[in-house]
């Protein structure tokens, strides 16, 4: 079986992100990138699959710039087989991306998709459930364990009351959560091996995919500074300024 993975390229969960002066994005100029948490996360899952027998090939994907083959060649140095990249320096947005993996899994046909249940960036959170809806798959979302046997997958579900645990018939499409597992330190000699994997490089033309953005943003800017706390003599004048002034109660 098969298992792919959509890695994406954001700015490293470490950076202080700053908004642009002309209020236009996120300013990325030299600044740290790295690969999604998430998609860390749904990497390694894949690569213990396969570790057990479950699964015989992880394949990572990207979509984006050149640059993006650094996240791809982090991936394999974890475990992955083998990666694609569908270079564009368009902006993707989530349709896009989930238009560009379904024609990815028209083609190399995993038995199971793996992917961050949202990136860091944009914490849309809209991919993987758009890629299940065009490709006609079940799915099973913010994933906290994954089981795979007998042609169906077990995934217990992180959701407002608790954990839920639902069997899905694959193939299928997993997103992860946090607490699925810890991602493993990425050694140097595996690093050095990802350097010789098999990297594909395809365009969105040679998929047939149309990649036009249908929402515009119009403005980022920095959210409003904080104000700093006050200390109050008694618990009598506390409520007075939440019902008063901060008008909570």
């Amino acid at each position: 079986m098969k298992v792919m993975v959509p890695v994406k390229r954001v700015v490293d969960y470490n950076v202080k992100v700053r908004v642009k002066s002309d209020g236009s994005g996120v300013d990325i100029a030299n600044v740290k990138m790295s690969m999604n948490p998430f998609d860390e996360i749904a990497i390694e899952e894949a690569v213990r699959l396969r570790e057990k027998g479950v699964a015989t090939e992880v394949i990572a994907v990207s979509c984006g710039v050149l640059q993006c083959q650094e996240t791809l060649r982090t991936a394999m140095a974890i475990g992955a087989d083998r990666a694609i990249l569908v270079e564009t320096t368009e902006e993707l947005q989530p349709l896009a991306v989930a238009k560009l993996l379904k024609a990815l899994v028209e083609k190399e046909q995993p038995g199971l998709v793996i992917l961050g249940k949202q990136a860091i960036d944009d914490d849309c959170n809209q991919t993987g459930q758009m890629l299940a809806a065009l490709c006609d798959l079940p799915q099973a979302t913010f994933a906290s364990k994954v089981e795979v046997a007998d042609g169906k997958a077990s995934v217990t579900r992180e959701v407002d009351g608790g954990l839920e645990t639902v069997s899905i018939t694959l193939p299928a499409i997993v997103t992860t959560d946090l607490r699925l597992n810890e991602p493993r330190y990425v050694t140097l000699p595996n690093i050095m091996k990802a350097k010789k994997k098999q990297l594909d490089n395809v365009k969105p033309a040679d998929l047939g995919v149309d990649i036009k953005a249908h929402i515009k943003t119009l403005k980022v800017s920095e959210p409003p500074q904080r104000a700093a706390g006050i200390k109050v003599p008694d618990v009598a004048t506390l409520v007075d300024k939440l019902k008063n002034e901060a008008k909570v109660i």
